[in-house]
Order: C-alpha cells, then structure tokens, then sequence
C-alpha cells in the first residue's frame, strides 16, 4: 500500500505559517510532541479499562527521544494508542478550514511571538515539528490490530501514507532536522527543555543516542549510559506534589499544557479534599474570557483522573454552570475506574466533589475580593457576567454569590463599581429599598430620566447593563433583607414616609388638574402608550417612558420573537413631568400642533433612554419645521 495525497488547502496554509513566522522559541515543537504521546498512553489507558485485549502486551508505558546526529534525526516515540490509515489521513492531512481562518487572522493579531500558544491552542501542535524539520516521518501501530503504517511529508504540498515496519503498537515520530536546527540533537539541550515544558507528565522520559562519537572513552561511554537510563522528568503529576515543592512556572506550563491557553494562568488553585471524600485537585482561573463560554456546544469542565488514570478532560458534571470558566484537574481514588459518563451523572462521590470545588473557588474569590481587590477587579471584569448566572442557578450559595457583585452606579466614574454590601452601607437612612436601572449600554443608564428624583433625594442606582442581569432581576430576591427595585418600572417613589407622602398628595392634586390634558396626551398615543401619569422620578426632565409592574424585561421579548414565539405588544407608561415649562406650555395648545408636540414628547422620550424613534423621518421633518418657526 502506497497512497500520495496533496494536503488540504487549509493544512498548506498552516505549514506556511509556522514555518516561515519569525518566531525566535522554535523549541515548542518539543512541548507539543510530548504532549501528543503523553496524550496516547492516556487513551491507550483509558480504552483498557474496558477491553484487556489492548494491554496484552503488558507495557511499561514510557516515552523515548532518540537523537542520531549522522542521520540528523530526533526521534519521538511513544508505546500509546497508536492510528490505523484512516486516523492517519483524518489528523495528519486535515483541519477544520474554520479553524485555520481564526489561527491566521490571531497570528496576524497578536504576531509571531505568540506562535507557540496559537499552536496549542487550535490542536496542530504537531505541525510545531515542521519548524525544525525539512521532513517528518510518521510510523504507527494501532492497540488491537496487526497493520501498521508510515506517513512521511517534506513540506512540498503532499503526504504519503504506505505500509509500515512497526511492529510493536504506538507511535514513532522522525524529525529530519534543518541544518540550523540541530542543537535539539543534544542531551542537555533536551533535558533542559523536558523539565521546562513537560515535567509533568505521568509516564518517563528517556533520551538515548543512537550514534556514540568514535572518540568516546569507556568512562564517558559508562556516564552516558547511565544518564540516558534516567527519567528527564520527575513524572509525579503536580497535583500530588506538596505546593512548596512546586515552582509557579511549572504550574504555568502544565496550565498551557492543559488549556492551550496561550497566557499563563490568573489564578493558580492546588487544594485537596479530605474527610468523606478524598481527592486532590489543581484548579486554574484564566486571565480572560474567551467566546466559547456563551457557545451551547463548548467544551468545559474538569479532567477526571480515577487513581492517577485518565478518565475524561470534559467532566462537567464536577463543576456547576456558573464556574464553566475554571479549568484544572481532579484526582480521586474514591471512584471505580470503569466509571462512565452515565454513572457520573448520578455518583455521589462526584456531587460530593463538585460541591467541594465550587465552595473552594468561591472562598478564593472571596479572599481575593478582601485582600486583592484590584486583582478581583481584573477577574470580575473578564468573568462577572458567568459568575451571576450562580445567583438564579444556585439557591444554596445564592447568598455568598451576590457578595462577590460588583456594580457600576450612577455615581461611580471612570469605570468604577461598588459591591452590594458597599451600597447598603452607603444608603441615606430614609431608603428602604436597593435600587437598579437595566440598560443596554451604561451610558444610556447614566443619561437616563428616571434617576433624576432618586438622586435629588440622595439614593444611587445600581446600573445593570449586562444581558444576563435582566434575568438576574427575576429571581435575585433580597440582599441583607433589602428588595431590588427597578427605577424604570412600576410605581417608585423615593426619601422618607413624609417626603413620600407629601409627594403622593401633590402628584394625586397634579393629575386631578390636569385630567383633560393627560387624557389628551394619551388619546395621541395610544397606539404607543397604556398610561400617561403624573411623575414621582422626574425633576428636570419633562417626561419619561416607564414599563408597567409586571410586564416582561426589553431583551426578553427580544429573544422571544427571535425565537419566533408569539409576544403580545405591551405598551408602556408615559410620565409627565407636571411642573416642566414644556408640559405647561404643552397644556396651551390645541389640534394639529398639540398632537405634533405630543408626537415630538414621545420621541424625546425614547431618544433619552437611549432608543429609537419609531419614524425617524417624520421626526427629522417635524424638527426642522419647528427650528423654522
């Protein structure tokens, strides 16, 4: 069997990239080859839980880096799961064209320097291997069959796939290293880069030369022997090690190792479980959040390691939703190691763990917000908006959860915010309730009218323009035993029970007066509006749109019609100021002009609470006759 095939257009591309990007730490080739075999032996693993068959053999599972500096070859072999011609054919000469789109366009983003990570990051790390090498050959053996085969491309466009001499199962991967390459050939040159990048991977590490110099004395021949029979990594896996014993650059690599992030990690957890259940977990906060988070079909969760086997690298199950963006390891000897998927949906062991892990995050985060505030700052900038879903998804922790909000309000300025028990402490004495605005964009919170009579009576506003904090609103509750209430929705009145009052009895003397007028205000809107009423929010302004008590959150409607369900149109509230000179003014027109005056207020009204207009042409027209008048 002998089969040329011209590489996908998306993996040339790719070649191109790597190879010709002027990227100076060339030696991430390394990283990214032991990581693929130490990825082998774990599925080799893994798949013998439940077929013996593929462990007959009976393997020392190991890894070997063999240099031949008369061939100019390094050698990377594993004795893992092994491909078969298809698996080949299927990882070796395709990628998802998408994929290659989005490596580009970041490369050409973030430029050569972050060539290592993006590698990582969009799973062709053994591509790494053509940055060192003029040709690399493939052998490999499938675990459970008899065929092996060879895959060998020289970066000329193709690959061949023919029938291999590989008679023991794994994977063998030859480097045929460019003439400035062959530093990687020496022994201390790769050990150095074995315990930079991959010390902690499981399985050992050897180095052997293939080729001894002809000068070698039976000393230096001894030394060499016994240094190539040692272990280039320590393989204890970082999380069983004490964390003193454990430097933080080894945990930023085996994070990237991990993640294929391409920073090192925010936050660095490593914590052990003790008492009815007993694991030992190292767990990761990134420095930022990536679009995958809001994606249905993402990948999350924890990997599962069952007596230092591995179990799966998705878990999700061992975290709740709201955490999806902590990444890191768990390793519990309380687990059958035949353990599925369906079992662990419904293992107490694994709920135990899970509550375990989300408690541990949370007292993290908590010791971060009270001792490193800027640093919670940083974290909450990148994660806020996931850790609030907790608040609706979480009921026994719900409490906790709402501690570490934080908020914009309508007095904090450059980017700003203020932390729930900060804005109760800061309340005037008179106010009972903790008050919030939902907005699409913080600014149009700011601007909007309706705060004008919550800051004349000394009350802030929280502002909530994060899309998930209109369905915070719906089961948020309480804080301290204090109601959130919505400024822009219902009746609000704001400063104490006489200031309240007295409001109450001018406004009800107001819209006695002033009966006619706002029947006529709302018999020009009523396509528009369900009520036009006297004002307790306004001060400066003359009106401003409100929504009924119970109606449905703006971008909830939105999304149900997007869903193409059936929303009944709920019109809203218009309130007028009764004391603005424009109202008063208003109160003397009649026909025509009153009604193109009314038209000119409702718009005004949408353009100060930040939306649109609904006739955007008339309103231009109706403006500029007025300008000329």
């Amino acid at each position: 069997m002998k089969k040329t095939n011209q590489f996908q257009a998306e993996i040339s591309q790719m070649l191109d990239l790597v190879v010709n990007s002027l990227y100076s730490k060339k030696e991430i080739f390394l990283r990214e080859l032991l990581s693929n075999a130490s990825d082998a032996i774990d599925r080799a693993k893994f798949l013998a839980l439940t077929d013996k068959s593929l462990v007959a053999d009976n393997p020392e599972w190991k890894i070997q880096i063999a240099a031949d500096s008369a061939a100019k070859t390094l050698t990377i072999s594993d004795n893992g799961l092994g491909m078969d011609a298809e698996e080949l054919e299927r990882n070796l000469g395709t990628i998802a064209s998408s994929g290659t789109k989005k490596f580009r366009q970041m490369l050409a983003e973030k430029g050569g320097d972050s060539l290592p990570e993006l590698i990582g990051q969009f799973g062709v790390g053994f591509y790494a291997a053509f940055m060192v090498a003029s040709k690399v050959e493939v052998e490999t053996k499938k675990r459970g069959t008899e065929e092996s085969f060879r895959w060998e491309s020289d970066m000329s466009g193709s690959y061949t796939i023919s029938d291999g001499e590989r008679d023991f199962p794994g994977t063998s991967i030859t480097l045929h290293l460019r003439d400035d390459q062959l530093e990687y050939l020496d022994y201390w040159r790769v050990a150095d880069l074995v315990k930079k990048y991959s010390d902690f991977i499981a399985y050992p590490i050897t180095f052997c030369k293939k080729d001894a110099p002809s000068d070698e004395t039976e000393e230096a021949k001894k030394s060499r022997l016994e240094r190539e029979a040692k272990p280039l990594n320590t393989m204890v896996a970082l999380w069983k090690r004490q964390k003193k014993d454990v430097k933080q650059e080894e945990y930023d690599e085996f994070y990237k190792h991990l993640t294929r992030d391409w920073e090192k990690p925010f936050e660095t957890i490593p914590f052990s479980g003790e008492g009815a259940v007993e694991f030992k977990a190292l767990l990761f906060l990134p420095k930022k959040a990536t679009m995958e988070l809001f994606m249905p079909n993402r990948k999350r969760g924890l990997s599962l390691y069952v007596r230092n086997v591995f179990i799966g690298d998705d878990i999700e199950m061992l975290l709740p939703e709201y955490l999806r963006f902590v990444n890191g390891v768990v390793d519990s000897s309380d687990l059958p190691l035949n353990v599925s998927r369906e079992m662990l949906q419904d293992d107490a062991v694994i709920r135990k763990i899970k509550d375990a892990v989300t408690v541990k995050v949370l007292s993290v985060l908590e010791e971060m917000k009270k001792k490193s505030p800027e640093r919670y700052a940083e974290f909450y900038a990148a994660f806020g908006t996931v850790l609030k879903e907790g608040v609706h998804s979480d009921y026994a922790r719900a409490d906790r959860i709402k501690k570490l909000l934080k908020y914009p309000t309508a007095r904090t300025e450059g980017g700003k915010s203020v932390f729930l028990e900060d804005y109760v402490r800061d309340m005037p004495s008179a106010q009972k309730d903790i008050y919030y605005i939902l907005a699409d964009r913080e600014e149009d919170a700011r601007r909007s009218p309706v705060l004008e009579s919550a800051r004349s009576h000394g009350c802030d506003v929280l502002l909530w323009c994060d899309p998930v904090d209109e369905y915070l609103s719906e089961s948020i509750g309480e804080f301290e035993g204090k109601k959130f209430v919505n400024v822009a929705k219902g009746d609000v009145s704001f400063g104490s029970d006489e200031e309240r009052n007295a409001e109450k009895a001018a406004n009800e003397k107001a819209a006695e007066t002033m009966k006619d007028f706002l029947s006529s205000v709302g018999k020009v809107l009523e396509k528009h509006v369900s009520e036009v009423r006297i004002s307790t929010r306004l001060t400066s302004s003359p009106c401003c749109l409100v929504q009924q008590a119970h109606a449905l959150p703006p971008s909830m409607v939105r999304m149900m019609r997007a869903l193409k369900q059936d929303v009944p149109e709920e019109k809203r509230v218009l309130e007028i100021n009764s004391s603005h000179p424009l109202v008063l003014k208003l109160k003397d027109m009649k026909g025509a002009e009153f009604e193109d005056a009314v038209g000119l207020l409702y718009d005004s009204a949408l353009i100060a609470e930040g939306s649109t207009v609904p006739d955007g042409a008339r309103f231009a027209a109706k403006i500029a006759e007025l300008m000329m008048k």
